[in-house]
């Protein structure tokens, strides 16, 4: 049953990405990565790690979604989109896909095979909380900086000017 649930997740994460891809609807294309969002996470949860899947549904699929909500209810979705008529644009996107298939052929080929991974407490929120405030507490206070420095930049940007 893990296997069959495994394939369809990955089936729906894959298939919701590829339509976002190709689709040039704004509204569309946040829905689609809702679905793959909420599938990837379900993936997470079937390699036991409940807790990063938690994390995945509710703050990818949750709350990230609805700041691309608010984005797109603030744009204008009836403007449509300017043709793109350069040859090398499409040129430069091949080449970058050829690139980042290789890349992602080599990362899989480098991966190191299920024998060799016998870490238990992946995504466990015990191991996770004293892996972040031991080894990575520096850097995980400097993203909460990052984080709240860039919260008073756009409350700064999204404000009322007077006149």
């Amino acid at each position: 049953m893990a296997t069959f649930l495994f394939y369809l997740l990955s089936i729906i994460t894959v298939a919701s990405v590829v339509a976002m891809i190709f689709s040039r609807h704004q509204a569309h294309n946040a829905l689609l990565l809702a679905v793959a969002f909420t599938s990837l996470g379900g993936l997470f949860a079937l390699l036991q790690a409940p807790f990063i899947a938690t994390v995945q549904i509710i703050i990818y699929a949750g709350a990230i979604m609805v700041l691309f909500i608010f984005v797109i209810m603030m744009i204008d979705l009836r403007q449509p989109f300017p043709p793109l008529r350069k040859k090398w644009v499409f040129a430069l996107g091949a080449l970058l896909i050829v690139v980042i298939f290789f890349e992602l052929i080599m990362v899989i080929k480098s991966f190191p095979t299920a024998s060799k991974a016998t870490n238990l407490d992946f995504g466990h929120p015990a191991s996770l909380g004293k892996l972040l405030f031991s080894k990575y507490l520096y850097p995980f206070e400097i993203t909460s900086i990052l984080i709240v420095a860039a919260m008073v930049g756009s409350l700064y940007l999204a404000r009322r000017k007077e006149r």
